[in-house]
């Protein structure tokens, strides 16, 4: 073997040798289910697993609470020389989808079931990647190979929050090279990477309604000396300027933009009320709105027409309307070169494959499912390669010649930086009979059961690893990859579209100690009140 093809076999049995730690590593992340910008104790893990493998570790990078920016250097070389690559974790789940590790349905040990949890799941995304980075640091260090490792966590992707965030503060800068690593989340992209259509633009803006001086809205006409606030004409507050501006953005969504180029927007209520049901005023409403497109152009139309909404309501409704950003993300860059790299070590690292346990657990989900347990439970992609050419072909069937983008992921806002390969590993889906759909907590179980979820994250690990190697130790693929980022962001130039603060003060869903333990901020409902609990 040469020289390189020894390295790389090493560096797959270092990851084959930590399988263990990164399964423990994996499940710990999935049962803490911590969801967008509230992720303490999964931030907390990594930050004390990369200073115990002797990184400087950064918290709280770019005024996050719960990112990090780990960097490692070899000191077996002459310090500060060599490429410096990248890779990076995430960790938040989804409120409301509280699944515990099992084949049957139901919430983790002591959750209500609008607890959090994962879906992608996140937790296998960052142990994958982690487990690469730990495989090459082991390889640099025995070989002397010079070089950095940049490792980064990534609060609230499901609301796109912190990679705009690190981009504008230059997080990203001065890399040679980042690998993305995501578990499929839909098919044709499973055991693969991304060739030309990566994922769009996204914007996300919390609109706060508050009712300041509800006295002012209608004169009493009484003129009584005894004070009649209790009966006269309520202010109608907060609520209805949120409902009203709801309602009316959901009147006129298909008034936002054509009907091309797939494009989608969704709300999600934060704060509401803020009083009794009594006839008082409510005084503070927030609602959250994220839409997704495939150019800033078309992101910046829906803009405008929930600004002049939010206006509207807060003018009927007697109150104050304030914007904040959550996120500004920008369309994702193809680089070919690196791409095929990736997927030449994909190709290396193999897919997944999943073993008896496995397979007896997907029957048993099936089984819950009311479905007969199929002897070959589990679709064929997930343990199949798809060149990432041929996979391209089949993700533009259903897109017109001129949309350029799809999707959202804020991954995105690397590959203005950075070169970026986007790499995608199988993760156990079933086979379904036909019209027949699964239940939600039937693909997140699956995702957090060691014996179907490892399989994902040891090839995620081996197939990250083995790129960022060459990245360190191929100057031409350096070069290329340099070059062709540089060709494209040229062609159209987006700077940094962060010009706001990190949203960290908002009130986002999260986990809470009261004298009652440690519980999810909506609490478990008491018994005889429905499903739920607390810890």
């Amino acid at each position: 073997m040469t020289d390189m093809e020894s390295l790389k076999t090493e560096l797959l049995s270092e990851v084959d040798a930590r399988a263990g730690a990164l399964s423990d590593w994996t499940s710990k992340i999935w049962e803490f289910g911590e969801t967008a910008w509230r992720e303490y104790k999964s931030a907390a893990l990594y930050v004390g697993l990369l200073r115990a493998e002797g990184f400087d570790v950064e918290e709280g990078s770019a005024g996050m609470p719960t990112a990090f920016c780990a960097t490692w250097s070899n000191d077996a070389g002459p310090k500060g020389t060599g490429p410096t690559v990248g890779g990076y974790a995430e960790y938040d789940g989804v409120p409301g989808n509280c699944q515990k590790a099992a084949p049957e349905k139901g919430p983790r040990g002591g959750l209500s079931i609008h607890a959090g949890g994962h879906t992608d799941p996140h937790s296998a995304l960052g142990i994958g990647s982690l487990g690469g980075v730990l495989a090459l640091k082991a390889v640099m260090e025995k070989h002397g190979i010079e070089g950095g490792i940049r490792f980064l966590g990534e609060p609230a992707e499901k609301v796109r929050g912190s990679k705009p965030i690190h981009a504008a503060k230059g997080y990203y800068d001065g890399l040679a090279g980042m690998v993305s690593f995501h578990p499929c989340y839909m098919l044709p992209l499973s055991n693969t990477v991304r060739w030309d259509t990566h994922c769009g633009a996204c914007y996300s803006r919390i609109y706060s309604f508050e009712c300041l001086e509800p006295e002012s809205w209608l004169a009493d006409g009484m003129d009584s000396p005894i004070p009649v606030a209790h009966i006269a004409a309520r202010a109608p507050g907060a609520n209805e300027a949120l409902v009203s501006m709801m309602n009316t953005s959901r009147a006129l969504q298909g008034s936002m933009l054509p009907f091309a180029k797939g494009w989608s927007i969704s709300e999600a209520i934060l704060t509401a009320g803020q009083a009794t049901a009594d006839n008082l005023p409510h005084s503070v409403a927030q609602i959250q709105y994220l839409w997704r497109t495939p150019t800033v152009e078309m992101a910046e139309a829906v803009l405008r027409v929930l600004d002049a909404n939010a206006e509207t309501a807060a003018r009927m409704a007697h109150c104050t309307v304030r914007g904040a950003w959550v996120t500004k993300s920008r369309p994702g860059l193809a680089n070919h070169a690196l791409a095929e790299a990736c997927y030449e070590n994909l190709k290396r690292a193999g897919p997944p494959h999943y073993g008896p346990e496995a397979v007896a657990l997907a029957q048993e989900v099936q089984k819950n499912c009311g479905l007969d347990p199929m002897d070959a439970p589990f679709l064929e992609a997930c343990s199949r390669l798809i060149d990432p050419v041929e996979a391209e072909e089949i993700l533009r069937r259903d897109l017109p010649p001129s949309q350029i983008n799809s999707t959202s992921d804020d991954y995105t806002d690397m590959c203005w930086h950075t070169p970026v390969a986007r790499l995608y590993i199988g993760r156990a889906m079933l086979k379904a009979p036909p019209g027949f759909r699964y239940p939600a907590w039937a693909m997140n179980a699956l995702g957090g059961m060691p014996a179907t979820i490892d399989p994902t994250v040891i090839s995620a690990a081996k197939a990250v690893g083995l790129t960022l190697l060459d990245l360190l130790t191929d100057e031409d693929l350096r070069r290329r990859a340099r070059a062709e980022l540089d060709r494209r962001a040229a062609e159209n130039p987006i700077p940094p579209l962060c010009d706001y603060p990190p949203p960290i003060h908002f009130r986002w869903p999260e986990y809470v100690t009261t004298a009652r333990g440690e519980d999810w901020w909506i609490p478990g409902q008491g018994p005889g009140q429905g499903p739920g609990g607390t810890r």
